[in-house]
């Protein structure tokens, strides 16, 4: 992936028309139910800046729910300055836990892992523990690495943001999530250009077949 600042102070030379589709994609995305994941198939945490805060609210979800049957953990860039191998002693229920077998550079590499280890235990629902700053641009990564692997089989994809206060400083850079959503947004945008993330078209026609699949069609309004 190409170097993009995680700190962006404007996006001044960003098209309208693309900022609309960021925040459109947002929106859409957080209008999915918050509860939907609570009957998912397992939990997956895409872990990275040092912000333990990731990992730590999977493992209570985890912990806290035995309807969950897999949790699936990505691992960090070990070229972080904060990077650590991730570690689960005392972790009570242990079966179905997997870690990312190496570190890895960028989200694409721990959204393909995440997509492959999907279809290979043939998970229906999968709900996606994340930062709120950065959580769309992992769910659209994510849908773009799944919809890469082909097959007919709908997954849902269901946000699930980490309760953490948006001017909480990220151990990495020291900046917090106020900062960083520009950058984050650039990213979406750019990496759209590449192929590494769902465009406005496959997020419209995926969230119109998720909405139409229960659980979530028993939330539609009427």
């Amino acid at each position: 992936m190409p170097g993009i600042p995680r700190v962006v102070t404007d996006l001044d030379d960003v098209p309208p028309r693309r900022l609309f589709e960021v925040a459109e994609a947002v929106t859409m995305i957080l209008s999915l139910p918050a509860d939907a994941a609570r009957d998912a198939d397992g939990l997956a945490v895409a872990i990275g800046q040092g912000e333990e805060w990731r990992l730590a609210h999977a493992l209570t979800l985890w912990e806290g729910n035995p309807r969950l049957r897999h949790l699936l953990i990505a691992d960090g860039n070990p070229a972080e300055a904060t990077y650590a191998p991730v570690k689960l002693g005392g972790l009570r229920r242990t079966d179905g836990v997997e870690l990312q077998p190496q570190p890895v550079t960028n989200t694409a590499e721990q959204a393909a892992w995440l997509a492959q280890r999907v279809q290979d235990l043939n998970i229906r629902s999968l709900g996606l523990v994340v930062s709120p700053y950065h959580l769309p641009r992992v769910y659209l990564t994510l849908l773009q690495a799944c919809q890469n692997l082909g097959g007919n089989e709908l997954v849902q994809l269901l946000p699930v943001p980490v309760p953490v206060a948006p001017d909480t400083p990220v151990p990495e850079t020291g900046a917090t999530a106020f900062d960083l959503l520009p950058g984050e947004i650039r990213r979406i945008i750019v990496y759209r250009e590449q192929g590494w993330v769902a465009g406005p078209k496959e997020l419209r026609e995926y969230l119109a077949r998720l909405w139409r699949q229960p659980p979530l069609s028993r939330s539609r309004a009427g």
